[in-house]
């Protein structure tokens, strides 16, 4: 995996608040820091690459109750055989969502969050450097879901703020309801 490549994506992002503002410059210290950032066996920490799924009118995106982490989520997960985070981003989208027909809004990052990953039964407790992608599929898309989930559907953005309270939730919300008023 190309680090400077990322290393460029992460600096040119412009972010939204002082969190993501602290997310995007501690994610640019630790992939200039380790060569391996994607790798899951980085015991610290990885990279991992989400998708913030949405109608092309804005006001709907697609959530998963996530089996492990009990909460509903955006789909997301681990760098495989990909080159670039944004091929992640949308692999996972479509494996958990089942949803083939996605369109990338842009190949620029659209969220950045790093969050606490609770120790499992093959994992140490670690942190996910989340970066995260905009994509369109419309709303009458049917999500399928997978053997990760519990659930997969759309939601409007007021019921997304109300099944997970988040920061990084509600600022890809507010994020969504700017473009949706551009």
């Amino acid at each position: 995996m190309d680090q400077t490549y990322h290393i460029n994506k992460l600096v040119a992002h412009t972010a939204f608040d002082d969190a993501e503002l602290s997310h995007q410059q501690a994610m640019i210290s630790f992939v200039k820091d380790h060569q391996d950032f994607y790798k899951r066996t980085l015991e610290c920490g990885h990279v991992t690459g989400s998708a913030w799924i949405t109608n092309p009118t804005y006001t709907h995106a697609l959530m998963l109750h996530h089996k492990k982490l009990d909460r509903w989520l955006q789909p997301g997960g681990h760098v495989e055989q990909e080159s670039r985070v944004l091929e992640t981003a949308l692999r996972e989208a479509s494996e958990e969502s089942g949803i083939s027909n996605l369109r990338v809004v842009s190949d620029d990052i659209f969220d950045l969050d790093i969050h606490t990953i609770p120790a499992n039964r093959k994992e140490v407790q670690h942190q996910h450097f989340d970066i995260r992608y905009l994509f369109e599929t419309a709303l009458d898309a049917i999500p399928a879901v997978s053997e990760e989930s519990n659930d997969v559907r759309w939601f409007t953005l007021d019921e997304i703020a109300i099944i997970n309270d988040d920061a990084s939730i509600q600022r890809m919300i507010d994020k969504t309801i700017a473009l949706r008023n551009n």
